[in-house]
């Protein structure tokens, strides 16, 4: 027995040695960052001669395309069918008259489980506007808050677009205010003609946010960890404008972490009529409706046919409220 916990002494003895023999060779001296800088300053600089990617320019001017069509159709639905949004929250329905589904939080979350107040809606109720500092190029100095009026506010996914090599022309001055100045008087659209159309926005849209996430494999983008801020470029800007921690003392700076496709393009879900719901949807089956992103329950209002991966959250065929 005392042999046996001898040999075993001496396993653990040797185990320790073949441990420390590892680590023996390596540094632990701390490293000089005097030394480093000028070598990550050249590598920023290199690196800046890789962009734009010639191989994603294509899918640039696409995305910006897509935008186009994509404002231009939902300008035109809008006028046909009848969009509400809530005149204390950024609740939107699409529909004949509003819900009666309490979730109505009020200004700045003051309320709780209230009932909505739907007045006419508008292009800003159906796609959220996302805009973001233009940079001349994308590896320039970082914006200092004292800089902030310095630069144009663009939508961020023209800013990306811009920096992937796509040309300016016409894309910056594309807004919904322009729109609904075209669209002051507009035609009521045939069955078939606003089947068309809103076939064409339902591809203008998922062309839009598929060419946004191949861009974002490339071309970073940030944004705020607690607020709706986005910047993109390769790190995020010093404009101490965020609103969450007002009453804070380190003056509002932002938390920038990586952006996703739904931060530049806002999917905005909504609640949505099905055939076996009742004609007003009301608070009790609030477990029993579907949802889904405000643009495509415009298009499918518009006869477009839905793809199937919003079938999951539509619930097209799932139960009704019980009586």
């Amino acid at each position: 027995m005392s042999a046996l916990k001898m040999n075993l002494r001496e396993l653990k003895r040797l185990n320790l040695e073949e441990i420390i023999n590892r680590f023996r060779y390596y540094s632990t001296k701390s490293l000089d960052l005097k030394k480093l800088r000028p070598m990550i300053l050249k590598r920023i600089e290199e690196r800046s001669k890789e962009y734009p990617v010639k191989g994603m320019l294509p899918v640039a001017h696409d995305v910006l395309q897509a935008r186009t069509a994509l404002y231009d159709g939902v300008s035109t639905l809008i006028h046909n069918i009848p969009v509400w949004s809530c005149k204390f929250c950024p609740e939107v329905f699409i529909g004949e008259s509003g819900h009666l589904i309490q979730t109505c939080h009020g200004y700045h979350r003051h309320a709780k489980n209230k009932v909505h107040t739907w007045v006419k809606g508008n292009i800003n109720d159906v796609i959220v506007p996302v805009e973001t500092f233009h940079l001349q190029k994308m590896f320039q100095n970082v914006v200092k808050h004292h800089e902030r009026f310095d630069h144009d506010r663009v939508p961020a996914i023209v800013e990306l677009c811009l920096q992937a090599g796509a040309d300016s022309e016409n894309h910056i001055t594309l807004t919904p205010d322009n729109l609904e100045n075209n669209t002051v008087n507009p035609e009521i659209l045939s069955e078939d003609d606003l089947r068309s159309v809103a076939i064409r926005t339902l591809r203008a849209w998922e062309a839009v946010r598929s060419g946004v996430h191949k861009l974002l494999f490339v071309y970073p983008a940030r944004v705020c960890k607690h607020c709706s801020e986005v910047h993109v470029g390769p790190s995020g800007h010093e404009a101490r404008m965020c609103g969450v921690f007002k009453y804070d003392t380190w003056r509002g700076a932002h938390f920038w972490e990586k952006a996703k496709v739904d931060d530049l393009v806002p999917p905005k879900v909504v609640w949505i009529r099905r055939r076996q719901d009742p004609p007003v949807l009301v608070d009790k089956g609030r477990e029993y409706y579907g949802r889904a992103p405000v643009v495509v329950d415009l298009c499918s209002k518009g006869g477009a046919l839905v793809p199937s991966k919003y079938f999951c959250s539509m619930k097209m065929d799932g139960l009704t409220m019980p009586s």
